[in-house]
């Protein structure tokens, strides 16, 4: 039975993850970190790292970038594996936890659902394939309550294609502001913000006469926390160092 502590356990994503935690027979929830909110749960939660006595199996992090530096410092000092799912972090923040991951397994990702790790796996499999003879364009859509644009998904997905491909494209965000035809070395990144939509994220490959597309809607921010506590039974015997959703998929379907 893997034991989780949970960092942002009174938010709606830290609420979706205890939630998930309950549903999987591998694993139970010790203890809960928050600064914030009152206490709604069966489990114990401090406002701190400070005052936390259990060493768990597992941290998994959906809080805020600024908790980063008490969380790391306990994971290090009792050697907990730790699947962080904050994002936002400055580069000296990701220098950190680069850092920690020499000591501890750290599992980081920009997104923790499997399907849409999947969809960057096959983008990059349709990207080895089709070369450069096909055009590369990217849609996101998300909710009209978020603030960044292009969603950090949308980066890992052209991230991902990115490797695969003979030379380093150009991402091109404002289309607008080229009055040129397009070049075959650029990824457009287009972003939608509108409703309630959760996330959706499709990849165009566009060539002469025909057009690959590969897509993914998430209908609910629950398939994130439940990603995110697969990837706490998966991470929990690893050994120190760097991993991802591509390890993950690569262990459930090994």
């Amino acid at each position: 039975m893997t034991k989780i502590a949970i960092v942002g356990c009174n938010g709606k994503m830290g609420g979706f993850v205890a939630q998930a935690v309950k549903e999987n027979s591998a694993c139970e929830t010790l203890f809960g970190v928050d600064a914030f909110g009152d206490n709604k749960n069966d489990f114990p939660v401090y406002p701190s790292f400070e005052g936390v006595v259990e060493v768990p199996d597992v941290i998994i992090d959906f809080s805020n970038p600024a908790a980063l530096d008490g969380m790391l410092d306990f994971a290090v000092k009792n050697g907990v594996p730790c699947v962080i799912c904050t994002t936002g972090y400055s580069q000296e923040q990701t220098a950190k936890i680069k850092a920690a991951s020499e000591k501890i397994a750290i599992f980081f990702s920009g997104n923790m659902s499997l399907g849409i790790n999947l969809l960057i796996e096959l983008s990059k499999q349709a990207a080895r394939v089709l070369g450069n003879s096909f055009d590369i364009e990217i849609v996101e859509k998300h909710h009209n309550l978020k603030v960044d644009a292009p969603s950090g998904t949308a980066l890992m997905i052209a991230d991902g294609i990115s490797e695969t491909l003979s030379e380093e494209p150009q991402y091109v965000y404002d289309r607008h502001a080229y009055r040129k035809k397009r070049s075959k070395n650029e990824i457009g990144i287009h972003s939608v913000r509108g409703g309630t939509i959760v996330g959706e994220h499709e990849v165009i490959f566009a060539g002469h006469d025909e057009v690959v597309t590969v897509s993914h809607q998430a209908q609910s921010k629950e398939v994130f926390a439940s990603g995110s506590v697969n990837a706490a039974v998966f991470l929990a015997d690893k050994k120190p160092g760097m991993y991802d959703m591509g390890d993950l998929l690569a262990d459930k379907f090994a």
